[in-house]
């Protein structure tokens, strides 16, 4: 090893003790603290670890933070998401001196809880007035009770469709943003803040407070309510199944469709709990290759006519149908196509109640084919 890289193995080791020395989750200390003591052995792997969690950092973007669970500033902690708690909530302070709130909510993940407890308790010991929901629930749900909540920002613990090992934190404002994720150049201004928390507090010397609400189930009856009103008056329905994949849409999902007056899904059993391991899929993302391949059979064994799939946090869905008569098996439709059939409901809704409106394609989607 050369002196240039005994000083970088240096001062990673001097890196890692310092994170050592804040981290309150004893599993991930225990981690680490294995890790700096192989290093100190002379063991590469060990350095290279640590090159890895502590050569850089999680970039705060406009999808929040995403990455694997561990130790360090470049995995998903307690620690990572304390600063940026501490950062969201200096940001929210920077730019609106009126009673500020935020809603936070969770998935089934790992640690998901444990992330949403602990930013709950820095906003609230930031003097933010802090809502955490009731239960794990669905990333719509959370994005539905910035608004119902007249909130000035939501944050949801989750790491959507990634691998199993990930968690992440989305963001979220209200008021005139009426609960949309951030875009540029709020990102960068929020990450800002949070650089600045990293680089000069230790997460447990962050004010914290356990004078934090719990939102009431009226709020999730609320998003019920608001998404079954969406739906017509059906002619026929086809027998549906669906499948949460190893999520936290089947609760919602049931609810959504009894107040609609439909009837209830037949479900995949063996993925309609939420497992953070996601045990029956290699990718728990419904547009992946394979991941509707349970569901695709119990289809076919009960002779259903539509598949509904959500991924874990249930804000994607995937859409399958029998393939046509030239065909066999199912055909899943792709999201520009769910998309168009959307839009042509939403165009149709307008349109029957004399209005007039636009519908807008996003980047990452085509104007108009499949």
């Amino acid at each position: 090893m050369s002196t240039t890289d005994f000083a970088v193995l240096d001062q990673r080791i001097r890196e890692a003790k310092a994170w050592l020395a804040q981290d309150p989750d004893e599993v991930t200390r225990r981690e680490l603290g294995a890790i700096i003591d192989d290093a100190l052995k002379g063991s590469a792997e060990a350095a290279d670890e640590l090159s890895s969690r502590f050569g850089s950092r999680l970039a705060f973007g406009t999808a929040g933070l995403r990455g694997e669970i561990g130790a360090g500033p470049n995995r998903m902690n307690r620690v990572l998401v304390g600063q940026a708690a501490a950062g969201f909530a200096a940001w929210l302070q920077s730019r609106d001196t009126r009673e500020l709130s935020v809603v936070i909510g969770y998935d089934g993940r790992t640690n998901s809880r444990v992330f949403a407890r602990d930013t709950a308790e820095i906003f609230a010991g930031a003097g933010i007035r802090a809502v955490l929901l009731p239960r794990t629930l669905p990333t719509p749900v959370l994005a539905f009770a910035v608004r119902h909540l007249c909130a000035s920002a939501g944050v949801m613990v989750t790491a959507s469709h990634n691998p199993p090992r990930d968690n992440g934190y989305k963001v979220y404002l209200g008021d005139e943003d009426e609960g949309s994720q951030i875009v540029s150049p709020v990102d960068g201004e929020i990450a800002a803040h949070i650089d600045r928390i990293a680089e000069g507090v230790s997460v447990l010397e962050l004010p914290r407070s356990d004078d934090y609400e719990i939102a009431s189930q009226d709020v999730i009856d609320a998003y019920v309510a608001a998404t079954a009103a969406l739906v017509g008056p059906a002619k026929s329905t086809p027998r549906i199944l669906y499948t949460a994949m190893h999520g936290v849409g089947w609760e919602t999902v049931a609810a959504v469709f009894e107040a609609a007056g439909l009837q209830t899904p037949d479900i995949v059993t063996e993925q309609i709990e939420p497992d953070a391991a996601f045990p029956t899929v290699d990718f728990p993302n419904p547009e992946e290759p394979g991941a509707l391949d349970l569901a695709y059979a119990a289809a076919d064994r009960i002779g259903a006519g539509l598949i509904i799939a959500n991924d874990p946090d249930a804000d994607r869905l995937a859409i399958a149908i029998p393939a046509p008569a030239s065909a066999t098996g199912w055909y899943r439709l792709t999201g520009n196509e769910v998309g168009l059939l959307l839009g042509w409901r939403a165009a149709q809704r307008l349109h029957d109640a004399g209005r007039s409106g636009a519908l807008a394609a996003s980047l990452v989607s085509s104007p108009g084919s499949p």
